[in-house]
């Protein structure tokens, strides 16, 4: 079988030890062990052990949250969506990220799967995140991770439809789609919400944009519905002060440390052969300042190149032909 489709096909796996899916799961991972492909082994144990736990730690909240529904608003003008819902099963959630970012991630998680024991002491989960970062650091993708691992609907805030040209939709807007999900577990993504979140102060901004803003902090400051509001920026010095307050938790994501860049490196490349030759230490040393994306597309293009020049391992000579090939990324 592929490698890509086998991996697929593993994360797809839900189920408990005993489950029969999850025996003959087993029996591949010994079965490619046996064929010396060590690597690829270890990752679908990983992805095998990963969804056991996940399954086993969280199918007492999936349960709450079965049969819910919401009816997700849309634009009265242009009849368009205000939020897209991203089925599970195209959510990214297998990510490594800095031991300090997963430790808050981590946190988040156990904070909202504690909510109802939080409760009988008076405390609430953290609900409103604020991630900043570079681009390519894994703020949308971190987001995905959370809702993957909490069993939660995730949707999407699609701001071209929120914002309008005309008075006093956007806000509206904005209105409706929080009040939508005022009762409906899930987590809703504000990605780049500094689209409409800029300082108020700007010089250039209308009055439309400010009452936006008005609306925003209001909406943030309210919530406290049974899901989670993730934001995420790059351009934390243009967010209104004001709004940072409104957040439970602010993360920054920062790009990923030596030791990181070679984890995505060796995972982005655990289908396929890789060269003895390779010192990732070094190679790890030419990627520091890259965002995690990059790092992944750098090791994809090597991999391509390999197999397009028929080589059946990736050598180091394909990577330092994929940083050439990527200096436009690289530069920017």
């Amino acid at each position: 079988m592929n490698q890509d489709l086998m991996i697929r096909l593993f994360r797809s796996i839900d189920g408990e030890p005993k489950d029969d899916i999850v025996k003959v799961a087993e029996v591949i991972i010994d079965d490619e062990r046996k064929k010396g492909h060590m690597r690829l082994a270890d990752r679908l144990k990983n992805i095998l052990d990963k969804n056991i736990n996940y399954h086993q730690s969280f199918k007492g909240e999936l349960k709450n949250i079965l049969g819910s529904h919401v009816s997700i608003p849309t634009d009265k003008r242009n009849n368009i969506p205000l939020a897209n819902e991203i089925p599970r099963e195209q959510l990214r959630y297998e990510m490594i990220l800095s031991p300090e970012v997963e430790e808050k991630i981590q946190r988040i998680e156990k904070e909202y799967v504690a909510r109802e024991r939080l409760a009988h002491f008076g405390l609430k989960p953290r609900k409103r995140i604020l991630m900043h970062g570079s681009p390519g650091c894994g703020k949308s993708m971190s987001a995905e991770r959370i809702a993957w691992n909490i069993g939660l609907p995730f949707l999407k805030v699609k701001f071209e439809a929120i914002i309008s040209s005309y008075l006093g939709e956007s806000a509206s807007n904005l209105k409706l789609l929080f009040e939508a999900i005022k009762s409906y577990p899930c987590v809703l993504l504000l990605d780049e919400f500094d689209f409409i979140a800029k300082a108020r102060d700007n010089k250039q901004d209308v009055g439309e944009m400010h009452r936006v803003v008005n609306i925003l902090l209001n909406v943030l400051e309210d919530y406290d519905g049974p899901g989670i509001i993730i934001a995420t920026t790059n351009l934390e010095g243009s967010i209104d002060r004001a709004l940072f307050r409104r957040f439970d938790d602010i993360i920054e994501m920062p790009k990923p440390g030596k030791s990181e860049i070679t984890e995505i490196l060796k995972s982005t490349l655990g289908s396929i052969k890789t060269s003895k030759d390779i010192k990732w230490s070094v190679l790890a040393g030419k990627m520091i300042g890259f965002s995690a994306a990059l790092i992944v597309k750098i090791a994809n293009d090597a991999a391509k190149l390999s197999v397009i020049k028929g080589n059946d391992s990736v050598d180091a000579c394909y990577f330092d032909e994929s940083l050439k090939e990527n200096q436009l990324y690289i530069k920017s």
